[in-house]
Formats: structure tokens, sequence, C-alpha cells
């Protein structure tokens, strides 16, 4: 097993002996247990969790769909980029949530702004699904559609090749479809990105960095 068991451990003892947790000689991405946990993965606001080290290849198609809930308005969601101008990014400003596709000739964004300010910064789960195929892209969240026209149509396909950053993304790591730098504060599950008939779910504690970001286990909502 080379992975961490997402889970919350209590009253161990060793011969007879209990061990003291408030006082550890070194800690390591452990947080405390909450008393009520919902499903999903915490992001504390301080960093970023980094999928496919080989690189996420976009190319001409790709659905992704997530779930997040916050109270803050503003935050990177998801970043995938290149060398060069071809990237994707989903990120939320000022209580809108972004969707933005470089495929190589300009970057175009699709906007949500809700119709109550800062609805989706309520603390409760939102759905958001960005699609993009070709040079067509939308953004769906709780079910409403916005579209946006693309004057770019010959360029089509967003040629990736890094990780994909969640979250937010280290400092020497260049994103050219997020506008901004914080990290969000909140929590995710259920992130999918789908090609053709390809879907991947991705397992947060699977992540080969993780800064900030404790898998599996979301605070409930403070009450």
């Amino acid at each position: 097993v080379t992975h961490s068991i997402p889970a919350c451990i209590g009253s161990m003892t060793i011969n007879s002996k209990q061990l003291d947790k408030e006082s550890p000689v070194s800690i390591f991405a452990v947080k405390k247990c909450y008393e009520t946990v919902q499903e999903g993965t915490f992001f504390d606001g301080s960093g970023f969790a980094a999928l496919v080290p080989e690189g996420y290849k976009v190319r001409s198609d790709v659905n992704i769909t997530l779930e997040f809930r916050t109270t803050a308005a503003h935050g990177v969601l998801l970043g995938i980029s290149s060398a060069k101008v071809d990237a994707v990014g989903l990120e939320i400003v000022s209580g809108k949530v972004l969707f933005h596709v470089n495929n190589g000739a300009g970057r175009i964004t699709a906007t949500y702004e809700p119709r109550v300010a800062n609805s989706l910064c309520d603390g409760k789960w939102h759905k958001l699904q960005a699609n993009k195929s070709k040079h067509h892209i939308a953004l769906i969240i709780d079910g409403n559609l916005v579209q946006t026209d693309n004057p770019f149509i010959q360029s089509t396909s967003a040629d990736t090749n890094n990780p994909i950053y969640v979250g937010g993304y280290p400092a020497d790591v260049k994103q050219n479809c997020l506008t901004s730098k914080s990290s969000f504060h909140g929590c995710l599950r259920n992130l999918m990105l789908t090609k053709g008939q390809q879907a991947e779910l991705f397992d947060f504690s699977r992540a080969f960095d993780l800064r900030g970001v404790f898998p599996h286990s979301c605070p409930g909502p403070e009450h």
C-alpha cells in the first residue's frame, strides 16, 4: 500500500499506554476529525491537488463535471495548460463561474453569473459541467446553460500536456486559462473528465502532489 488511509483514527494504545495525539513529534497532512463529515475532499485555501503526472491531453473534446461547496467568492477550480498558449481553466471570480478555453488562437470564456449575487458561495453543493467540443464551449451550473460564440472556428484542439491542477497551482507553473491565483477554499467531489466514451473519475487520495488538501473528508456545514 503506497497511499495514506482516508479515515479518522482515535484512542490508540500501545502496550496499554494511551498515545498522546495532541503533541506529536511530527505531523504531515493530518487534520482533526469532524463530528459531521460529508463525502468530498476538503481544500483549506492554501494549496492544490495535482493529478496525471504524465500530462493530460484535452485536444478537441472534453467534458468536465464536478460538485463544489464554498463560502469564498474567489478560487481556482481546475486548470490544464501547456507550455504554449493552449489551455482550459475553471475558476470562481467574484461569485461567478468562468470556463476559459484556448485552442491556440485566443482565449474564449463562458461566464455563469447567478441571478442572486454570491448564491454559489452559500456553502451548499453546486453541480458544474464544462464542455468543450472542438471550438464550441458550454458551461452548465445547477442545470443552467451558458454558451459563448467563438470567433476562432478554425482552431479546434487544445494541445495541453501538463498535469491537471485542482483547487490551485504552484507559483512556478504557468496557467494560460486562469486569471485567479487564489486557491480554492471549500469542498469538491465527483471530479470526472470524459472524452467520447472514456469517463475517468479522479480520486484525490491518489494525487501525486497534495498541498492543503484532505481527501475523502469534508467537514459538514457549520451550524
